[in-house]
């Protein structure tokens, strides 16, 4: 299977496609490899906003990969770049995520406050209890304006799945009645346009390579960009048989995707 010579550059989901939970997954380091020897950049992009760039910097190296914070982009990055083209400077926000989304907020210059915050932000939060749920649901409630970073249901780890923001956002809708107002991560555009921008190059020219069909797949839909799933994460082949969204390339994993790719630079 031949990849189109338009693309440029990768999109690289983390959770699912290039590792999960603490190992690498089959191909991950060759997929590098071959992208590398093509000169074509690849940007992690990441849904999950429980860690910061930083942090995921540490845990790639933990796992033999060595990266710099500029190759990779959250949707905790998207959402604070977002929010600085909405808010005033130093403007008070509630931000219900881990420790990692919160330093993002406070280096960018936002105020957090559980009090009487202007903004409500919802990340992948994975210290969240009873009483930050029912805080959560009562500034929801007041009619804040109420941004997700990202829509995910579920995140992929060794054994199964944990439940994702999309969970947490449903339980908000079921008591508050409302949505969040802009879901910043895969699938909506404004993070795709983020990614390419800061890959210095057009959107045309990308390619998002992911294993979830309702985020990272349906990217390549909202642009469009061309689009690559791997079976090594959330979705398995009855999956993408029952989908409305379609993939331009499927790959068991990334070491498919890398002799893809090895094949298409010797042609």
């Amino acid at each position: 299977m031949r990849l189109s010579d338009r693309i440029r550059a990768f999109l690289l989901d983390m959770d699912g496609t290039f590792y999960l939970s603490d190992h690498l997954l089959p191909g991950a380091t060759e997929f590098l490899d071959c992208a590398a020897a093509a000169g074509m950049p690849v940007l992690f992009l990441s849904n999950n906003s429980s860690k910061n760039r930083a942090a995921y910097v540490h845990k790639l190296a933990g796992l033999g990969v060595e990266v710099t914070p500029e190759q990779v982009f959250t949707s905790g990055d998207a959402t604070v770049q977002y929010l600085q083209t909405q808010a005033a400077p130093g403007s008070p926000v509630a931000v219900f995520g881990t420790p990692d989304l919160e330093q993002v907020f406070r280096e960018a210059g936002f105020v957090l406050t559980l009090d009487d915050p202007a903004w409500v932000v919802l990340g992948f939060d994975m210290t969240i209890d009873y009483a930050k749920l029912t805080r959560l649901c009562d500034l929801v409630r007041a009619g804040l304006p109420y941004i997700a970073t990202h829509p995910d249901f579920n995140c992929p780890v060794a054994g199964g799945y944990i439940p994702d923001i999309g969970a947490i956002m449903a339980f908000v809708e079921a008591s508050t009645g409302r949505r969040a107002d802009v879901v910043i991560g895969k699938p909506n555009r404004a993070i795709l346009d983020m990614a390419a921008a800061r890959l210095n190059l057009p959107v045309e020219a990308l390619c998002m390579v992911g294993d979830r069909l309702y985020t990272d797949i349906a990217l390549g839909q909202a642009a469009p960009i061309h689009t690559v799933l791997v079976l090594s994460g959330e979705t398995g082949p009855d999956d993408l048989a029952a989908s409305p969204y379609r993939p331009d390339y499927v790959f068991d994993n990334l070491a498919g995707l890398a002799a893809a790719l090895n094949d298409r630079s010797l042609t």
